[in-house]
């Protein structure tokens, strides 16, 4: 990251990836909690009235034993008692880690980052400690810590006035309890939507402060480019060694022509012709490089064919490895047999004007993957 720059772009997709990779995302833990304590209030009334049947059930079943007691009957009884134990515990639990499970899923996801509990140094550092404890963060939490308290306190305390009336035994057994019952969800359901918009504003800091923190400049995003695509500057070295060894690759095939076509000094296109199938080009250039496949085809003895329109014709349509196209047969099988019929005679190399008196071509296609010579490979 840039130090002195001002970070205020926003971040890219890959800091984002990144940054979720080490941890860093916005999370509240309270909306777990509180969303637990909310589904519990709302489910915690038909689970308590299940229970409440099942153990009404179970003492009443353990008063009837007493009067035959028997070690087998006290055990079925232990046992009934101990299931719907566990039963209720497993249900409350598995509400709890459902939801927890949801919220943390909804914040991001599930993230196990070990550079959180990788030991290092600087959680050791008294500056950022001090910092933590009394930086903006802290005062949020405080803040938010004093704020949730008031709002439960404010809520109980309401729920305890409304309860005031039953003080004092003039309200029956059963509609007190029935009474207090109710008030106890309504309490748990409010603190828990009270807290729940606690949470909200929270995540909503929570994921402003992670934002900021992501946010990147202008040389960090023109750095993230150049690693993702690739210096400009690596990428054109790789490809002109890749251009200067299949250059080279091309000047290895110029003594197996049968011809090299020129114009005469600016094209030069070498074809082999192996009897089995079309003539093919093994070479083709311009300028400079058009200098050196004749240099290189004049110390090899392959002889040089001074054919204007056809050299021009060969390179506009064909690459190198490309076979020839069927419009141009005709005008190459002449040359090739003006070579060959040389070639029986015992003579190799030299320059020589072309055998088709100047004789019209047909229309070729240019060759879509041609791409025009550049300055410097025609200086190199």
């Amino acid at each position: 990251m840039a130090s002195g720059e001002e970070r205020t772009e926003k971040p890219t997709a890959k800091r984002r990836r990144e940054a979720r990779k080490e941890g860093q995302i916005a999370r509240t833990p309270d909306l777990g909690g509180w969303l637990s304590l909310l589904v519990l209030g709302l489910a915690v009334g038909p689970l308590l009235g299940h229970e409440v049947d099942a153990w009404r059930q179970l003492i009443t079943a353990s008063l009837t034993a007493a009067d035959h007691p028997s070690v087998p009957l006290a055990l079925q009884l232990l046992r009934n008692g101990a299931k719907h134990t566990l039963l209720a515990i497993l249900v409350v639990a598995g509400i709890v880690l459902l939801v927890s499970v949801a919220a943390a899923v909804a914040q991001g996801g599930m993230i196990v980052s070990p550079k959180l509990v990788k030991p290092s140094l600087k959680k050791l550092n008294p500056v950022q400690g001090f910092k933590k404890i009394f930086g903006p963060r802290a005062l949020w939490e405080g803040a938010k810590m004093l704020l949730k308290s008031s709002v439960v306190a404010l809520l109980g305390l309401v729920a305890v006035r409304s309860l005031i009336p039953l003080v004092g035994g003039l309200v029956p057994i059963t509609t007190t309890i029935d009474i207090v019952h109710d008030k106890a969800l309504g309490l748990m359901r409010n603190v828990a939507l009270a807290s729940l918009v606690m949470a909200a504003a929270d995540y909503a800091v929570q994921r402003r402060r992670v934002d900021k923190q992501m946010r990147m400049s202008r040389s960090d995003i023109k750095q993230e480019h150049k690693q993702s695509e690739g210096d400009p500057l690596v990428k054109s070295a790789i490809r002109s060694r890749q251009l200067a060894a299949a250059r080279n690759r091309m000047m290895a095939d110029i003594p197996l022509a049968d011809v090299v076509l020129t114009n005469p000094t600016h094209v030069a296109v070498a074809i082999r012709y192996s009897g089995q199938s079309a003539p093919r080009v093994v070479a083709r250039g311009a300028g400079a490089i058009a200098a050196k496949i004749r240099a290189t085809a004049s110390d090899a003895r392959v002889p040089l064919v001074q054919d204007v329109p056809l050299a021009r014709a060969l390179y506009r349509s064909c690459e190198v490895g490309q076979e020839i196209p069927p419009e141009l047969w005709t005008a190459v099988a002449q040359v090739l047999a003006f070579v060959i019929s040389r070639r029986r005679s015992g003579q190799y190399g030299g320059d020589h004007r072309s055998p088709r008196a100047d004789q019209p071509l047909p229309v070729v296609p240019t060759s879509v993957r041609r791409r025009r010579p550049t300055p410097a490979a025609e200086t190199s």
